[in-house]
């Protein structure tokens, strides 16, 4: 028999194959929860060169910022423009600030708590998202961790990007496989109540199915909570886009994304829940190669209209 996560996950996954977060939101907060991108740091290990580590070869000038015009802007006037922006066109009836762009955690702890702050002064934010780095903790940053996470919700979204060693050279991400393992276990040891979960690219140049599948049995033994996964793209200004530019990167298919994507979600615990499937290039003016990168709906349902033909669900082969 299959274990009661997979049957209670596929009595109630009625439209989507894949455990999607939204639904996970909803429950825990009552209604549709919309995240608040913001911008408080402006830099990151790599970019600010520490240790002989280079710029990650997908990074653009913008640190991954969905808003790069809020830079200038103090938080708590980002925040109220986001919730103006997305809240009625989103229905949402609460939010989540998410730190988003760059490294958060390589704000001070006292600007990191001045922010933690205003976010959560904000009418109807639930709880905060913080970005960070498997290289970027620290027992005070730990510790800050779990004094948020005893009055609200937090959760963690660790930039791992790949279980194998050689993409993350490739990627110039500065830290191997096996300082992500050591980082999850820490959260995970460090702060029960924080919920914890990773990013994931698919894309690199050699890699294998086998790889993502590697990838889901890896996070379904450490026992995360939730994965976002991004196709690597390119876009301008990046290192990326140079090795483009002389024909040493093509980009995956999305075909082949698409099948990378249901071998892991097969093999990916139910209880684990997805962010979302695919990346999508928020500023269209700055995106190289693929196109299809362009389409972030269009992307997902194309994976769930080939998930249902096939009868394929998260979990079935965990």
């Amino acid at each position: 028999m299959r274990p009661d996560p997979y049957n209670t996950f596929m009595s109630q996954a009625q439209t989507l194959p894949y455990s999607a977060i939204g639904a996970y939101y909803k429950a825990r907060f009552g209604g549709r929860v919309q995240k608040l991108p913001v911008t408080v740091a402006t830099d990151c290990p790599n970019r600010a060169g520490l240790k002989g580590m280079q710029t990650c070869v997908f990074c653009d000038e913008w640190g991954s910022s969905a808003y790069p015009e809020q830079r200038s802007q103090e938080l708590k006037r980002q925040l109220l423009d986001t919730v103006k922006q997305r809240g009625a066109r989103y229905g949402a009836t609460g939010y989540l600030a998410y730190f988003q762009a760059y490294t958060s955690t390589f704000l001070g702890l006292n600007r990191l708590r001045e922010s933690f702050d205003t976010a959560l002064g904000i009418e109807n934010v639930h709880g905060l998202i913080v970005g960070t780095r498997p290289d970027c903790l620290s027992k005070a940053l730990l510790d800050f961790w779990n004094e948020y996470a005893a009055k609200t919700y937090v959760s963690v979204e660790l930039g791992v990007q790949s279980f194998n060693d050689a993409h993350l050279e490739f990627m110039r991400r500065g830290h191997d496989s096996q300082a992500s393992v050591r980082a999850i276990e820490l959260i995970r040891r460090a702060c029960p109540e924080v919920d914890l979960g990773v990013h994931l690219i698919f894309g690199s140049p050699g890699e294998t199915d086998h790889d993502a599948v590697e990838a889901a049995r890896t996070l379904n033994r450490l026992g995360v909570g939730h994965v976002k996964l991004h196709n690597l793209h390119v876009l301008k200004g990046t290192p990326l886009a140079e090795q483009y530019a002389h024909g040493e990167f093509a980009p995956i298919e999305l075909d082949a994304y698409t099948e990378r994507v249901i071998a892991f979600l097969r093999h990916l615990s139910p209880e684990i829940r997805v962010h979302r499937l695919a990346a999508v290039s928020s500023r269209w003016d700055e995106l190289v190669a693929p196109e299809w990168t362009r389409y972030k709906m269009k992307i997902s349902q194309y994976i769930i209209d080939e998930m249902k033909r096939r009868g394929a669900v998260q979990g079935q082969l965990a």
